[in-house]
């Protein structure tokens, strides 16, 4: 499994309660719409708990932050993920019109990774 890891930041202007619903009321149903397209095979988002719960945590290591949330998506191979059909790329230009609503892309970076399961 190929694995795409998103970490958000909000846009300045909204507040982390705005950009999650936003995130989660509008945008997750874009992804949803598309996934064929994209041949996304899951689409997963870890909305951040208020900073005081993880102020400790993140202090401990030195971690860069904070960020409003993780998005992950997996795709069966990096052949699916490289999909470009005229349908994949009308979908990706829809999903970052609508990314740019609500995410500050330059202060969120993204990578990409293979999945090593564990356990679990």
């Amino acid at each position: 499994m190929i694995k795409l890891t998103f970490c958000l930041r909000r846009l300045p202007h909204l507040s982390r309660a705005e950009f999650q619903d936003y995130w989660f009321t509008n945008h997750a149903p874009l992804v949803a719409s598309v996934r064929d397209a994209l041949k996304i095979r899951r689409y997963v988002q870890l909305h951040s708990l208020p900073n005081a719960e993880d102020a400790p945590f993140a202090a401990v290591r030195g971690a860069p932050g904070p960020y409003d949330g993780v998005a992950q998506l997996w795709w069966d191979s990096l052949e699916d993920l490289a999909t470009d059909t005229p349908e994949a790329r009308a979908a990706g230009a829809l999903l970052l019109e609508d990314e740019r609503k609500f995410i500050d892309l330059p202060r969120s970076p993204l990578w990409l990774g293979e999945e090593k399961v564990i356990f679990g």
